[in-house]
């Protein structure tokens, strides 16, 4: 649980470099589609990962 924002931010990431690197990702990366659900990971899991960490400590 104390590690799900940063899982999210390294999923989103991960997507982000996955629409650029393989060519058959890049077609479906025109429809921006992943691009966006990659960045809404990203900031879901700082969000996350700051809400969790300070109610923990």
């Amino acid at each position: 649980m104390k590690n799900l924002g940063i899982i999210l931010i390294i999923v989103g990431a991960l997507l982000m470099i996955l629409c650029t690197v393989l060519p058959v990702m890049a077609d479906l990366a025109d429809q921006n589609w992943y691009t966006v659900g990659s960045f809404v990971l990203i900031i879901i899991g700082l969000l996350a990962h700051i809400i969790i960490n300070k109610k923990i400590y």
